[in-house]
């Protein structure tokens, strides 16, 4: 049964809550030992906390999800882990969650709080209002933002926090082009709201999206202090690309983590964060 309460808890998609280390490493103490107490802290929290609330959100979902072509096989819609004791397992995850985050620091905890009641509520009705359903996906991405920085204690750029917003809706609408695409003539039928989308709107939206993050992104570099985070702008905006690419010709936008698979995603992404290190810490105006 713990096998299946792992599942359920999504491990393969708390690499978002790596959000929570912006604070750390743009705060420029990345190499001070310590403030990683607290942040991997911060960090495995917040991964309890969003693992009990996916498995809330499976036995929400689990009638319907039965009807989904890859998510009738997760636990609790194929009848192999019981919502009675998915439940129970969900609220005693969420305590563990909450008091550590409580322990951690006051504010902390208060964050924590606000984003678990967001993505609840998300989780009941929020999540079927078009266009609210993707915006409350990527203010999640900023309080994990926020919640990183005051898990230290530190200040974090807003241009950052812009910026983490608007590449959370870039996925999110990429995810919602990619469920139109795979379930077409019965998209409606697994989830209402997909009914209101169109690959016209969700397209024109993630233009939209696009330049506003690479206005963003390039805004914070040229405001950040530190002259030299410039030359990651071309490997920011290949990722971009890149993604885009893998949506329209690939159409692998339904689960971001696949995106790790694409070599040049990796390779990108990689460039991206040494060259960021090495201009934030090694380089000296």
């Amino acid at each position: 049964m713990l096998k299946y309460v792992l599942i359920s808890m999504r491990p393969k998609q708390w690499y978002k809550n790596l959000v929570l280390f912006i604070g750390i490493v743009f705060s420029l103490n990345l190499f001070n030992l310590n403030f990683w107490v607290d942040s991997i802290s911060a960090f495995v929290i917040f991964c309890i906390l969003s693992g009990s609330i996916y498995i809330l959100n499976d036995i929400l979902d689990f009638e319907k999800d039965r009807n989904h072509p890859s998510k009738k096989e997760r636990p609790i819609a194929s009848g192999r882990l019981k919502v009675s004791h998915a439940l129970i397992f969900a609220m005693v995850f969420i305590f563990i969650a909450l008091f550590g985050a409580y322990m951690l620091n006051l504010q902390f905890f208060i964050l924590s709080v606000v984003f678990f009641l967001l993505i609840l509520v998300y989780s009941f009705f929020l999540k079927e209002i078009i266009i609210v359903d993707i915006m409350v996906i990527s203010l999640g991405f900023v309080l994990r933002a926020m919640a990183g920085a005051l898990a230290i204690e530190v200040y974090v750029s807003p241009w950052l926090i812009i910026c983490a917003f608007l590449l959370a809706l870039f996925l999110a609408l990429g995810k919602r082009r990619h469920e139109l695409v795979l379930l077409k003539e019965n998209a409606s039928n697994h989830r209402k709201i997909l009914g209101g989308y169109s690959k016209d709107m969700l397209d024109q939206m993630i233009n939209i999206t696009t330049s506003a993050l690479i206005m963003s992104y390039s805004l914070y570099t040229f405001f950040s202090g530190k002259i030299y985070i410039m030359i990651t702008i071309p490997f920011a905006f290949y990722g971009l690309f890149r993604y885009i690419f893998l949506v329209h010709a690939k159409n692998m936008g339904g689960e971001p983590e696949m995106l790790f698979k694409d070599r040049g995603m990796v390779i990108s992404m990689v460039l991206w964060v040494i060259l960021a290190i090495v201009a934030l810490y090694f380089i000296k105006l």
